[in-house]
């Protein structure tokens, strides 16, 4: 097997070149303790305060609303049960989430059922997306969050977030999304979203893993999950990771400069994958909105054929795709997301996501399309199911 292509990018993205020698000073030269008055101390505090700054530029925030952590999850639990827990006695305790929400929501707000929150989950449609409406009537004047991710990290579609949080202001809720997968895909603004907590994941796209960040709009009350130090305005105890911190940056200014004709050149990859696999492959089903989406992913059902059996053929041939989001790849049961979007069970089992990036040609799409049908052919001659219902 010489060849190798990688379209598994919403798991997670190779760090850039550039992106690398941005931080490759802090971690020898630049070295200091961010939180340290001498000059080594205060060279790293100066390139935090220069990549938080940038961040913020980007998202439409200011410097101060920035809190860096060790990446999305951590993020996510800091937005939610900081929150929870600051505007528990004063508001209440009552949170809504969506349907498809990624697990480092899901199973945060289960939990905190168990410390006595309510929860109610609100359903999505056909195509994944929530509606306006049901949030507004799912609204008690005990809900403290609502929490509703921006992109989803399975089929891609893009959820209504400005109308969303909207509503939930209205209501006198505060309002946290998940914008791990949009971010540095897609132009997100805060002020525009009108949100007031939302986490970003610096390894999504093309920075470094172990470093995230969290919007948090002025004023808006957290508790701490960590005790210590004073690090990152009382809210993220711990010496900051300063060159990460420093790569995600860099890499998020590439890839907002970059984004128009990115984003353009990654939609046509993903419609010429789409189409050529709905040509090639009979009962092949599109899953997600067919418009309001993310711009490099496409997610599939192959009817009579299972998702994991799938991923392992291509692999064997050198093509990296999922069955799902990368926290619950090893799981046999099927997506959460799909079964929420009305998909039944064994179409579930049968789904392939691939999601591009920055490396991937029209070569390798077209490698894809010629690999895939043989592969696909193999497993269904193996499914007595499907031979049963086609024979």
């Amino acid at each position: 097997m010489s060849r190798r292509i990688y379209m598994d990018h919403s798991a997670t993205t190779p760090v850039r070149c550039e992106v690398l020698e941005a931080m490759k000073p802090y971690f020898d030269r630049v070295f200091g303790n961010a939180s340290s008055v001498h000059s080594f101390g205060q060279e790293a505090h100066l390139a935090l305060d220069d990549a938080r700054g940038k961040i913020a530029m980007l998202i439409g925030a200011k410097p101060e609303e920035i809190i860096f952590t060790s990446g999305g999850t951590e993020s996510d639990n800091l937005a939610i049960v900081g929150v929870a827990n600051a505007y528990r006695q004063k508001k209440g305790a009552h949170i809504i989430i969506c349907a498809i929400e990624h697990h480092a929501v899901l199973k945060t707000c289960r939990a905190l059922e168990k410390q006595g929150f309510e929860l109610t989950v609100v359903g999505v449609d056909g195509h994944g997306l929530v509606d306006p409406q049901e949030l507004r009537d799912a609204i008690r004047p005990d809900t403290t969050l609502v929490s509703i991710m921006l992109a989803n990290n399975e089929v891609g579609v893009i959820e209504p977030v400005a109308e969303l949080a909207a509503v939930t202001h209205q209501a006198g809720a505060l309002f946290h999304t998940d914008a791990v997968q949009a971010v540095g895909k897609i132009p997100v603004n805060v002020e525009d979203l009108g949100v007031d907590l939302l986490t970003i994941s610096g390894h999504k796209f093309y920075g470094p893993k172990g470093v995230g960040a969290l919007y948090r709009r002025t004023k808006t009350r957290l508790t701490p999950l960590m005790e210590g130090g004073h690090h990152e305005n009382h809210l993220r105890p711990g010496t900051e990771n300063v060159p990460g911190i420093v790569g995600m940056a860099t890499a998020l200014e590439l890839a907002c400069i970059e984004m128009p004709k990115e984003a353009e050149r990654l939609a046509r990859l993903r419609d010429r994958l789409q189409s050529g696999l709905q040509q090639r492959i009979e009962d092949v089903l599109v899953n997600g909105h067919p418009t309001q989406r993310l711009p490099h992913l496409v997610n599939i059902s192959v009817i009579g054929a299972e998702g994991e059996s799938l991923v392992m053929d291509l692999d064997g041939h050198g093509i990296a795709a999922a069955t799902g989001s990368a926290c619950t790849s090893d799981l046999l049961e099927p997506s959460h997301v799909l079964m929420a979007m009305g998909i039944p069970p064994e179409v579930a089992h049968g789904s392939l996501r691939f999601s591009l990036g920055r490396m991937n040609t029209e070569q390798d799409v077209d490698h894809v399309l010629e690999v895939l049908p043989g592969v696909v052919e193999r497993l269904r001659e193996m499914s007595p199911t499907y031979n049963k219902a086609h024979g």
